[in-house]
């Protein structure tokens, strides 16, 4: 797994080994970071339910301003802290071992929310309701999950903007948010 692009292109990052990891793909995530490329300079991102932290480094990468890395797994905010400091954006990073509806209780705004729980476990469903009210005007979120999962057409301010298939198995919505 690397960085795709940016000032930390081409740089290897670790990830965690086992059956509940799920690393994003390549093709999969070069299609997220092109939905919203003329939208990360200066924007301040949400990567929930981080894993290694490969989504948030690519949108740091790509010009980020911030980003609040937030995983419930002890191991995994480590190694999302080992490949931020590997790639040089601690001073832009914000790490969290919190579960994601704890965050989303009392987080701040966000420009853009990426969302890569582990499958079939409601999360996404559960979080979308919450995010919304964190979300800025014009925001946008992308949720990475299983095939087949229908996600609402709406969740108060959050409106589905497309759905995408990769393949037997991933899928990825996204969200944009209603300006007031």
């Amino acid at each position: 797994m690397r960085v795709i692009t940016g000032t930390a292109r081409g740089k290897r990052l670790k990830t965690l080994e086992g059956q509940d990891v799920r690393p994003t793909s390549e093709k999969v995530k070069e299609a997220m970071f092109s939905i919203i490329q003329f939208d990360l300079p200066e924007a301040r991102v949400l990567d929930l339910f981080a894993g290694s932290g490969q989504l948030g480094i690519e949108a740091l990468s790509r010009g980020a301003k911030s980003c609040i890395f937030v995983d419930k797994s002890r191991n995994s905010v480590n190694m999302v802290r080992e490949n931020v400091e590997s790639c040089g954006f601690s001073d832009r990073s914000r790490i969290l071992n919190i579960g994601a509806v704890d965050f989303l209780r009392s987080c701040p705004e966000i420009d853009i929310a990426l969302l890569d729980p582990p499958y079939s476990n409601g999360l996404i469903e559960e979080a979308l309701p919450l995010l919304e009210s964190r979300m800025a005007s014009g925001g946008t979120v992308i949720c990475e999950h299983e095939a087949g999962l229908k996600l609402p057409e709406r969740v108060g301010r959050l409106v589905k903007k497309r759905e995408y298939g990769y393949g037997k198995t991933v899928a990825m919505t996204t969200y944009t948010v209603e300006e007031n």
